[in-house]
């Protein structure tokens, strides 16, 4: 069994795992249209995480794929059921291998649709931005999630122009260079 990380799972694997791909899923886009109570926000105070939504045919989410051990499978798939329990069902969908010498083969994801109680729904970036700014929860800051994110997809697809993730990246690192210059102008005055 194989299973694509397309967001936190990408730069943060904790499960044992045989192989990794790089690669691609068609038909789908990432967005941070996911709320999150249980990791990266706190119920009242959610933070938002991405999810993918359908796109057009030729859209791709790149992202990696990771081979479970066979013997380990049951207990990383309940370890990984339990951390996408926020809104996230498996759904299977075909994954292309970055490497055109290996085949397309199926995957599973983790979805969050759009009738999940988590779910966020699309919002303006700067809304988004904001929100992420604010947003603290058990497994650290909003903040480092969207980072390591868009650090990951540039060390595995440096080619790739993930939009939505690389223009809310750009918001945060504005808002926190606006943030720190006021909080500075402030204590001078």
């Amino acid at each position: 069994m194989w299973v694509f990380g397309y967001g936190s799972l990408i730069w943060k694997v904790d499960f044992p795992f045989d192989e990794k791909i790089v690669g691609f899923i068609k038909g789908f886009q990432r967005r941070f249209y996911q709320h999150s109570v249980d990791h990266r926000g706190i119920p009242g105070k959610p933070g938002r995480v991405v999810t993918l939504v359908p796109g057009e045919e030729n859209d791709r989410v790149y992202g990696i794929a990771y081979k479970l051990n066979e013997q380990k499978q049951e207990s990383v798939i309940n370890h990984l059921d339990y951390r996408e329990k926020g809104g996230y069902e498996r759904t299977p969908v075909l994954f292309y291998p970055k490497d055109k010498r290996r085949e397309p083969f199926e995957i599973i994801i983790y979805l969050a649709n759009h009738n999940n109680p988590q779910y966020a729904g699309p919002a303006d970036i700067d809304s988004i931005a904001n929100q992420i700014v604010k947003s603290v929860g058990p497994s650290g800051t909003n903040i480092e999630y969207v980072f390591n994110l868009a650090k990951a997809m540039r060390d595995i697809a440096p080619e790739v122009n993930d939009e939505h993730l690389f223009t809310i990246e750009r918001k945060i690192q504005n808002l926190l260079k606006f943030n720190t210059s006021e909080s500075y102008s402030r204590t001078l005055n």
